[in-house]
């Protein structure tokens, strides 16, 4: 299996064995799973879906669905790239897949800011902060009058920021819990507390 679904629980630190302090991200990862599997010839692809986290009320149409894998309602689905002869309907996978010292992917969605300006937004350094300039946050000249005569495609301007699916690659497995379902992740994951996430085993 490539990869699961899991929580952000929240930050903390831990030290390594030569006494070294590890910023690592808490993430409650399974236990998924196999709600449907895809194959190539009746569905145009080969993956496997998983389930995560119970739901306690589900439409008809949903229910027939987990009905079928004989697993109780999932609040979260997600589609692995994955053989699916290889899992069964039903199959519960746990976080004991990841090992401590590898590398893994992992996908949520960032932190929703809201409207914000072109300085936060994009770094714009903004006009002068001293006293008298009318233009301490404001994006400038957008462009000129007569070339090129409008707005450049993909000029920053304001409005809304984050809430943005971004995958961070690479990070460091520092510790795996199969008691608890916690995956200790050296460094900051995307998303706020509690944000739903995808871990991948690097490719």
């Amino acid at each position: 299996m490539i990869g699961l679904i899991g929580k952000k629980v929240g930050m903390g630190q831990v030290f390594s064995d030569k006494g070294d302090l590890i910023p690592v991200t808490l993430v409650r990862t399974g236990p998924c799973y196999v709600s449907q599997t895809k194959v190539k010839k009746k569905d145009g692809y080969d993956a496997v879906q998983l389930g995560f986290e119970d739901k306690k009320k589900t439409n008809r149409p949903s229910a027939g669905h987990f009905k079928k894998s004989g697993i109780p309602p999932k609040r979260v689905l997600r589609e692995f790239d994955a053989d699916p002869g290889e899992f069964k309907l039903g199959q519960e996978l746990k976080v004991d897949i990841f090992s401590p010292g590898e590398k893994v992917d992992v996908t949520g969605i960032s932190k929703g800011k809201g409207f914000t300006g072109v300085v936060k937004r994009y770094g714009y350094s903004g006009g002068p902060e001293s006293h008298g300039s009318m233009s301490h946050d404001v994006p400038g000249s957008i462009g000129g009058a007569t070339f090129p005569g409008r707005v450049w495609k993909g000029k920053g301007l304001p409005g809304r920021h984050g809430g943005d699916k971004v995958t961070v690659k690479g990070l460091l497995v520092v510790e795996v819990d199969p008691e608890r379902d916690l995956l200790y992740l050296k460094g900051a994951v995307p998303g706020p507390k509690n944000g739903y996430l995808i871990i991948r085993k690097k490719k």
